[in-house]
């Protein structure tokens, strides 16, 4: 079923959430949680772009090790790399040392940069409606919906690259625009009463 599952604490997480350490931490304070700003979404569209391909465990563990690389993900700055920072950065052992994904999170500061309105309008514009109903079980977890498929049309329109449907919609889920925590899991901000307790 892999419906949501108690950790040792006792508290019911969505079963990712409980496969490691790092993970457990993420799940209870990051994901699924409403995040704004310019460079706070670069930077998720840019793990986002890295973890492709790969666990987000890998990327997790290296986001100190990213934020070193790429100035914070001040878009400012990383669209002011040119290529002897690609360069650099394609030696930095705290980072995955992928050159197109490189060479795309400095392309898409300069494309964040460009924007008329901003990233954070662009980005919202695509949040789920508050009536989608919460998933009981991971099977019901879409990995692609209609709006994950726009934002990525919109943001390669306006010259983003490494985002497509479904990286578009881990960062959906990533950052607040859907709310993917399964229907018990204690994180869920809508949980309906427990059985017990509506019967008391």
């Amino acid at each position: 079923m892999s419906g949501a599952v108690p950790g040792p604490d006792g508290l019911l997480r969505c079963p990712w959430g409980e496969s490691a350490d790092d993970y457990r931490v993420y799940h209870d304070t990051e994901w699924g949680r409403p995040v704004h700003g310019e460079d706070p979404l670069f930077e998720r569209i840019s793990l986002e772009a890295f973890q492709s391909g790969l666990s987000w465990i890998t990327i997790l563990r290296r986001r100190e090790g990213f934020r070193a690389a790429f100035a914070g993900f001040r878009i400012a700055e990383v669209a002011e790399f040119g290529p002897a920072d690609a360069e650099r950065l394609l030696q930095d052992e705290g980072i995955i040392r992928n050159r197109a994904k490189i060479e795309a999170t400095i392309a898409n500061a300069r494309a964040a940069r460009e924007l008329d309105g901003g990233l954070d309008a662009l980005v919202w514009r695509f949040a789920a409606g508050p009536d989608r109903p919460a998933p009981r079980t991971l099977a019901e977890v879409p990995a692609v919906t209609p709006e994950s498929t726009a934002l990525a049309k919109e943001l390669k329109k306006n010259g983003f690259r490494f985002v497509g449907p479904t990286t578009a919609y881990a960062l959906m889920q990533a950052c607040g625009l859907v709310d993917d925590h399964l229907v018990d899991c204690h994180v869920r901000t809508d949980r309906p009463p427990h059985p017990e307790a509506a019967g008391a």
